[in-house]
């Protein structure tokens, strides 16, 4: 593989979807594969939210938007959905026994050209790859926003093939992103491993009871001048992804927000995906001029 022309998305949640347009934009054509079609129709409204912005700030013109997305598709067939992929990008729920099934089911139908990569947050290429029946052809490529924060990080395990990684920086560049390249399997990359260690200092004051979700969010907001605070950033993830990692870690501290998560979780509270997490949106608190003063 030198050259890639065609990429299939697997999940087409919100990062999914991000990274799918993002591909049409750059000028790949992109399938996205999904169990429901209501996913697809949630990614919409995803991308003409996204193409409006773009569109405004002067990215790019109304008719190349239209351009892209007359280059992508989308299917609930799996035999479809990898026919002639050179690429898959995988950003399913973020549980280990999920994504093995996933590899396995589509390592079996891709094509012998196809290069395996995985968007997971925080579990390592190693729990996944030999599922895919070609662990040589497989590789975390990990997205953030896309169209705001955007770097992608690129991290093999062992028996990764070393001439994916120039070949995976070429596309990361080309989706406009910024290639970080981690040396060896790291839970959370760089930037993760980072971020769990403010979220999880903010989901210690909480659960100990030392400040309330408010009080945390605007010490860490006026201090270091940021739009948002550890819970509003939860929220933009999505309480359900931070679960699964907080979940993972087993230590009293993580069990305790953990917990705290599930809480949320299981009244539907997932975050700004779902209407409300920490905060309601579309209008959470935190971006109203009176929550700093």
């Amino acid at each position: 593989m030198t050259e890639i022309k065609n990429i299939t998305i697997l999940g087409t949640g919100n990062l999914g979807s991000r990274i799918g347009l993002q591909g049409a934009l750059s000028g790949y054509h992109v399938i996205f594969y999904d169990l429901n079609e209501g996913a697809f129709h949630r990614a919409k409204e995803v991308f003409q939210k996204i193409l409006k912005y773009l569109v405004k700030s002067g990215k790019f013109t109304q008719e190349e938007t239209e351009e892209a997305l007359s280059r992508i598709f989308f299917t609930t067939d799996p035999a479809e959905a990898v026919r002639d992929a050179d690429l898959i990008s995988e950003s399913v729920t973020e549980e280990l026994i999920i994504k093995q099934k996933v590899w396995e089911q589509f390592g079996k139908l891709s094509p012998a050209k196809t290069i395996f990569t995985t968007n997971t947050s925080y579990l390592l290429p190693s729990q996944l790859a030999s599922f895919s029946g070609r662990p040589e052809k497989f590789c975390a490529f990990h997205f953030h926003d896309v169209f705001t924060a955007r770097v992608v990080d690129i991290m093999p395990h062992p028996g990764t093939e070393a001439s994916l990684i120039p070949l995976l920086e070429d596309l990361g560049k080309k989706l406009n992103q910024v290639p970080v390249v981690i040396k060896r399997e790291s839970h959370g990359y760089v930037f993760n491993f980072m971020l769990m260690a403010l979220l999880g200092a903010a989901g210690r004051l909480k659960t100990k009871d030392i400040a309330d979700i408010e009080a945390i969010d605007k010490s860490w907001m006026v201090n270091f001048n940021m739009p948002m605070g550890p819970f509003g950033i939860i929220d933009t993830i999505g309480l359900d992804t931070a679960w699964h990692v907080v979940a993972a870690r087993g230590d009293e501290s993580s069990s305790a927000f953990s917990a705290l998560l599930k809480n949320y979780i299981d009244q539907g509270k997932l975050g700004e995906k779902t209407g409300e997490g920490f905060y309601k949106y579309p209008n959470p608190e935190y971006r109203k001029a009176e929550f700093l003063i």
